[in-house]
């Protein structure tokens, strides 16, 4: 028998609440649905949720300040925020907070299912991974977490987490930049684009303590990880 996974949904239009939920529901998820961001975090804290589908205009919390909420009790839940706003820099938000994915509406469900399995494949693959050195650092994958030497780990996001696991697997290689973007996005669009430009500016950031390590950008290709 498959497993039962529980989904969080906040969404604040009735209709489509119903209709994601009921989808999800012949799929083998169990969907919490909430109208509002407030009723959404108080039904957080009373369910064990695997992922969260966060609506980002709700009234009394916005799924923007819900996931900041959320990310503080849990660094490594999958979120995707649902939302019409399409600018870039509300893109690029939804991903500095935490956010995993960002599905604008309208949206087919069949899309929505298929990345709600990409992230929770994402998330089992993660709890399986090694400890990994890199450079003079240490990279913790399972717990998202980056060490300097013998100085106190930092706490990376999911999604940073991820993008420097594939960077480190293809060490001294060229990072397909279209081929990340649709596995860890979901899609290379322009958006998706800027955002995991944001992403690497934080990891280059984030390891440059370690002189021999770069991030360099391969134009019109993707990334490398030179170590």
């Amino acid at each position: 028998m498959a497993e039962i996974i529980d989904i969080l949904l906040a969404e604040d239009e009735p209709s489509l609440g119903l209709i994601i939920k009921e989808s999800l529901e012949t799929r083998n998820f169990q969907v919490h649905l909430a109208k509002d961001g407030k009723e959404a975090f108080e039904l957080y804290k009373s369910i064990d949720p695997k992922l969260l589908v966060l609506d980002v205009m709700m009234p009394k919390k916005d799924g923007f300040t819900l996931a900041k909420e959320i990310r503080e009790e849990d660094e490594t839940i999958p979120i995707i925020f649902l939302t019409a706003k399409s600018q870039t820099q509300d893109v690029v938000e939804g991903f500095t907070i935490g956010g995993n994915d960002y599905l604008k509406k309208p949206f087919s469900m069949e899309e929505l299912i298929v990345r709600i399995n990409n992230l929770l494949q994402r998330t089992r693959i993660q709890k399986k991974a090694e400890i990994i050195s890199v450079g003079a650092y240490t990279f913790n994958f399972p717990k998202q977490q980056l060490q300097f030497k013998e100085e106190e780990p930092s706490l990376l996001t999911h999604r940073e987490a991820h993008l420097l696991f594939h960077l480190i697997k293809n060490k001294n290689q060229v990072l397909d930049r279209s081929l990340i973007l649709k596995k860890l996005w979901g899609d290379d669009d322009f958006f998706n684009g800027r955002s995991m430009d944001v992403f690497i500016t934080k990891l280059r950031k984030k390891l440059k303590k370690d002189e021999s390590i770069q991030i360099i950008n391969v134009r019109g290709y993707g990334y490398k990880l030179i170590c």
